[in-house]
């Protein structure tokens, strides 16, 4: 009796859009979001972003040292690696601690901008933040090379600036297939990414469009390994 009345307990939660905190090796909500530095989402448009999709994590490029006040007003935990000589950076949120403190990773870089990928550690999985080139042989050579500084299960999101396929063996690409941003305003392209190895995606999706020219991408992630244990539980 009482195991059924905490089930109906989490399923309200759930369908209030609150979730419960989640257990180990559970699924867990991971938004990514290019912010567009100085002109686009200020700290507070990022706190009602959280407010309103209830993610665990949620990782952003292209933020300023404004969004250092969003542990002011949501709580959790909170990360910011600026880029070398630039005013913004990639940064990250998360509701529950990290393993350890997030770092930063030095990347394959171009002349003009000096890039790095932020490595985070949560729970069973690793997840990498980015925020890659536009040129389309260096972008794929900066996602290998990230790619590399992970084990599996581990999933690298972010804004890519990639069109097309990744080429990044043993990822594969689960992020939701819709536009995210508009290049030059007019043509609609996908350059915000989800990348995973040895974790399943149990939902994608765009959510709508503010503050920035960016849409941010939302998914839930779980270690494939947790997944096969659900299966074998459910059959029980």
């Amino acid at each position: 009796m009482k195991r059924r009345l905490v089930n109906l307990v989490e399923w309200a939660q759930r369908r209030r859009g609150r979730s419960p905190q989640r257990h180990e090796g559970a699924s867990l909500k991971v938004i990514s979001w290019n912010l567009l530095r100085r002109t686009g989402a200020t700290v507070h448009d990022v706190a009602a972003l959280i407010t309103r999709e209830n993610p665990d994590i949620l990782l952003m490029q292209e933020a300023t040292i404004e969004i250092d006040a969003l542990p002011g007003l949501v709580g959790g935990h909170y990360s910011r690696a600026p880029l070398p000589g630039r005013i913004h950076g990639l940064a990250c949120w998360s509701r529950q601690p990290f393993a350890r403190p997030p770092r930063a990773c030095t990347i394959p870089s171009g002349v003009m901008v000096k890039r790095h990928a932020q490595i985070i550690e949560y729970r069973r999985f690793s997840l990498a933040n980015v925020h890659l080139s536009h040129g389309q042989v260096l972008n794929r050579r900066q996602l290998r090379r990230v790619a590399s500084l992970l084990t599996a299960p581990c999933a690298i999101l972010g804004d890519f600036n990639l069109v097309g396929p990744t080429l990044v063996p043993g990822f594969r690409d689960v992020g939701p297939k819709a536009p995210t941003h508009h290049m030059a305003d007019v043509l609609p392209i996908r350059i915000d990414r989800c990348l995973t190895e040895g974790m399943v995606c149990l939902a994608a999706r765009v959510l709508p469009v503010f503050a920035s020219d960016h849409r941010p991408i939302a998914v839930m992630l779980q270690p494939a390994q947790a997944e096969r244990g659900a299966r074998l539980t459910d059959r029980a």
